[in-house]
């Protein structure tokens, strides 16, 4: 069932892209779509204030993997507003159909691309460092 919905996004996806056909737009009109999520939850931040970053050095002594994952952190404080997490929501949906585009033209299935990358996180588990 879940690869049906990937493979409709990615059928209609492809049927709704008439002005940017050629990869050079996708490519350009993805990483656009990338710096739209960056400003929404920077705006976020600075206007809206929802939520905070409170960056510093993450410090952690004990080689341990797990020690490691509970000492490190996302430096976010706060939770996202309505609003916020809308616009969030339509830059990322943006960003997924200019990626649909882009595996379209490329002729790679996103589904494939999922199962993969889910077997590998799931293969190596913590040792799938990133």
């Amino acid at each position: 069932m879940k690869d049906l919905i990937f493979d409709d996004f990615q059928n209609s996806a492809q049927k709704s892209l008439l002005r940017n056909k050629s990869i050079l737009d996708i490519i350009t009109k993805l990483q656009e779509s990338e710096g739209k999520i960056n400003r929404a939850v920077i705006k976020s931040v600075t206007n809206c204030g929802c939520i905070q970053i409170d960056a510093k050095k993450q410090k952690y002594d004990d080689p341990d993997m797990e020690e490691i994952r509970k000492a490190l952190n996302t430096h976010l404080k706060g939770k996202l507003c309505d609003n916020c997490r809308d616009v969030i929501e339509q830059e990322i949906g943006k960003n997924l159909f200019y990626l649909a585009s882009l595996c379209n033209v490329l002729g790679i299935n996103m589904f494939d691309v999922l199962l993969k990358e889910y077997n590998k996180i799931d293969t190596l588990g913590k040792y799938n460092l990133r």
